[in-house]
């Protein structure tokens, strides 16, 4: 038992050293302290010495880009819709003026048919009036002769009036020049960043060609013998007046002295050359055109009252047959020659020169070179429209200031080659 109990005294001894032991070596954990505390409060410290108002301009920079990155974004969405909207008016324009041009050339052919058929057939009753004797047939070959001369005369000063060859080429005209605006506003738009002037250039020359080549007949049609011949105009007639000079030495924008004085050389060619050759003709054309329209409803008339002589007298009964014959002539010369399709071509040639004119005109006189177009794109439009290529333009606008130097202002070519 002494024993027993001395182990357990001796165990229970070492049990307890141990624990000493392992409390003297394991001391006990200290609470975590939070290095990183400082840190943060070092930090804030730091960031309280900066200057605070960097990252305020800064954010307000950005949002001040973004307000007029929207602005603009939403100014050009709004001039791009306006452009579809435009565009889909000037489509329709197209197909209604080639819908009416269609119609109007049935009308010069329709009636053109029907009166020289009227014609023919009066002159040929008179005709055989003049062989029959006096009695009931007589008089009613007379006054059949004498309405259809009477029915022809009216229908003739109609046509006369409206000039159906000349309303067909004027429609043709609207659609082609519709047609290239269309086109150019469709360029415009695959181009990216449209801007209101884009928008209200379009409205401009819309409403111009609306003005220039009217659809309705009552009220609004063009008059088809004007005193004078004068070139079509479908532009919108605004100049653009120059603001202060800039320095013009050097190249800038494409602009230089010798492009400008280039242009001015070839505008003197147009003026002298290709508008006042234009003129002539469109002033002979028209003259013709008036001398026809005269005379065809005239030479009806004179058969008309010729046939109540049929059968008096054989001088007499050769009145209405002779006025017969040369009303059916000259109607046809007239509207089967469309001699006012002919005077409307010459009006629309003209106003095509006068255009380039008064482009060019107005392109040197903005001072600031920067608004202008570009000069050198400006050189190769005006070689197109013009039929020549740049070289060639160049050529013509040194043979005409080399023909100035001479004392000669007038050279001996067209400055167009396309017609």
């Amino acid at each position: 038992m002494a024993s027993i109990q001395t182990s357990s005294l001796l165990s229970y001894s070492s049990l307890s050293s141990r624990k000493i032991i392992n409390a003297a070596i394991h001391v006990p954990k200290l609470p975590r302290v939070d290095v990183s505390v400082p840190k943060i409060r070092t930090i804030k410290k730091a960031e309280e010495f900066k200057p605070r108002d960097k990252t305020p301009l800064s954010e307000k920079n950005m949002q001040l880009h973004d307000d007029i990155d929207e602005q603009q974004n939403s100014s050009n969405y709004h001039a791009l819709v306006q452009l579809y909207a435009i565009l889909e008016a000037v489509a329709d324009r197209v197909e209604m003026h080639n819908n009416i041009g269609q119609q109007r050339d049935n009308w010069n052919t329709l009636l053109l048919n029907s009166i020289n058929m009227i014609t023919l057939t009066a002159t040929t009753m008179a005709g055989v009036a003049a062989t029959c004797g006096a009695g009931a047939p007589l008089l009613a070959l007379k006054l059949s002769s004498a309405l259809l001369f009477s029915a022809a005369t009216g229908m003739l000063l109609v046509m006369n009036k409206i000039q159906p060859s000349q309303l067909t080429e004027e429609q043709r005209n609207a659609s082609r020049l519709f047609r290239n605006l269309q086109s150019e506003i469709e360029t415009t738009i695959a181009l990216g960043n449209p801007t209101e002037e884009d928008v209200k250039g379009a409205m401009k020359r819309v409403l111009a060609l609306d003005k220039a080549f009217p659809l309705p007949l009552l009220g609004a049609m063009l008059e088809k013998f004007p005193q004078k011949f004068e070139p079509a105009v479908w532009w919108p007639s605004q100049l653009r007046e120059g603001k202060g000079k800039s320095q013009r030495m050097g190249k800038m924008n494409g602009w230089s002295r010798e492009l400008e004085m280039e242009m001015r050389e070839v505008v003197e060619v147009v003026k002298r050359k290709d508008s006042e050759d234009y003129e002539r003709l469109g002033n002979m054309a028209l003259k013709i055109n008036k001398t026809l329209a005269i005379a065809g409803p005239l030479l009806t008339g004179i058969a008309a009252a010729g046939s109540a002589l049929v059968g008096n007298d054989s001088w007499f009964s050769l009145v209405p047959l002779m006025a017969g014959s040369l009303a059916a002539v000259v109607n046809s010369f007239e509207h089967g020659g469309q001699v006012g399709m002919v005077f409307e071509m010459y009006r629309a040639s003209g106003g095509f020169f006068k255009m380039l004119e008064t482009s060019v005109e107005s392109t040197l006189q903005e001072e600031d070179l920067e608004r202008r177009e570009n000069g050198e794109l400006f050189e190769m439009k005006m070689a197109l429209k013009l039929g020549r290529s740049v070289s060639q333009l160049r050529e013509l606008a040194s043979k005409s200031a080399s023909y100035r130097m001479e004392g000669v202002f007038e050279i001996d070519e067209f400055a167009s080659k396309l017609f």
